[in-house]
């Protein structure tokens, strides 16, 4: 992680979660880190319960990836205050349990599972690319995936979740074919991660008995990615706790 050292890294969906998990590890790293989210004060309070000098390398940006003009807007004040963007961390996502594709009315609830999982993240990674681009930088992009982005899982009322992650694993590999033809060094990592334990998960008994990953493992796979030689991509990477049956 060297190389990254006083650079500057965005973190989308950075308020809980697996995003708040590498918002910290990036700053621990010595990384400049931007957290952009709906709810910015939580990524304020996550910076109070931090040592001053992790806390002050992070940076709460207020930021709807579901808006086009939210992201810009985050995109060009980060170019402003702080020069521009190294690393993107395509973490943002969400999954609308209340419907299932047959749901009358269920269109607000779909369109905001593509909205957030698909042109968030790939609307955020123009900006991002233009930014390491007008630098001539080489950059990191990573898209927090999901083990439902290779293989179909009958659960229950996924609707448009799965089919979102399937897009995220074709974007990836369309975005590694154009980040190559721009004739630039720009890296592109998919992460498909099982079930993590985050707000996301329901509330109840229903994964009682079931198998998790905590929000840490997967920053752990994020922080090889980047930490990887110049010359190394690391295309996928899949991780399942052990007795996942998914």
């Amino acid at each position: 992680m060297d190389r990254w050292v006083g650079k500057v890294a965005i973190v989308t969906g950075a308020s809980s979660g697996i995003g708040a998990a590498t918002v910290q590890a990036l700053a621990r790293a010595g990384m400049t880190v931007v957290g952009l989210a709906r709810r910015a004060e939580r990524v304020e309070e996550l910076k109070k319960s931090l040592p001053p000098d992790v806390g002050s390398r992070i940076h709460a940006f207020r930021c709807d990836v579901t808006s086009e003009e939210s992201i810009v807007n985050a995109f060009g004040a980060v170019e402003r205050q702080l020069g521009g963007v190294d690393v993107l961390i395509n973490n943002a996502g969400v999954s609308k349990q209340s419907c299932t594709l047959l749901t009358p009315g269920n269109s607000d609830d779909l369109r905001t599972v593509l909205d957030t999982n698909v042109m968030g993240l790939v609307l955020c990674t123009r900006e991002a690319f233009q930014s390491m681009k007008r630098r001539q930088i080489a950059g990191h992009i990573v898209n927090i995936n999901s083990i439902l982005g290779h293989k179909y899982v009958p659960f229950p009322n996924l609707n448009l979740y799965m089919a979102s992650k399937y897009a995220v694993t074709a974007i990836t590999e369309t975005l590694r074919n154009d980040l190559r033809n721009e004739g630039t060094k720009v890296k592109v990592t998919s992460i498909s991660p099982g079930i993590v334990r985050t707000e996301m998960i329901p509330e109840g008994n229903q994964f009682a008995d079931t198998p998790m990953l905590d929000a840490e493992d997967i920053v752990g796979a994020i922080l090889y990615a980047l930490g990887t030689p110049a010359h190394v991509q690391v295309h996928e990477v899949i991780i399942k706790p052990v007795g996942e049956m998914a």
